[in-house]
């Protein structure tokens, strides 16, 4: 089941593993335990889970149906920016890369595996590769 979950994974979602792959290195190496933390990530997770809900699926002409994990995706971003931004603070961050190459490095090279893995399971049809 993961194997073809893989070997359909399209780029957008691909770019999205890849950026929750490099959240979870730096949770990993940053976390706090401060409740207050995860509790202001969550109530902004909610504010503005409910804000790009109603965004995407009723601010238009049209209304628009989500899947369960597009919603779930609205509302975890938010979750994940705010607690990025609260665990990096003042340790020497430039953007969203850490001070540490090493750091750095384990991300990359956790999301090129990732990526390497991706190509490896699709059909050569769907890599543009000619048999």
């Amino acid at each position: 089941m993961l194997t073809r979950y893989l070997s359909n994974l399209s780029k957008g979602r691909l770019i999205l593993w890849c950026y929750f792959i490099w959240y979870v290195v730096v949770l990993v190496r940053y976390f706090d335990s401060s409740v207050r933390l995860w509790l202001t990530s969550l109530g902004l997770s909610v504010i503005i889970g409910f804000a790009l809900f109603i965004s995407t699926t009723a601010s238009g002409t049209r209304q628009v149906k989500l899947d369960p994990w597009q919603v779930f995706r609205l509302f975890l971003m938010p979750f994940c920016v705010s607690s990025f931004s609260a665990l990096v603070k003042g340790k020497g961050f430039v953007l969203v890369f850490s001070p540490k190459p090493g750091e750095v490095l384990t991300a990359v090279a956790l999301c090129a595996l990732l990526c390497g893995l991706v190509t490896a399971l699709r059909p050569r049809g769907q890599l543009g590769i000619n048999a």
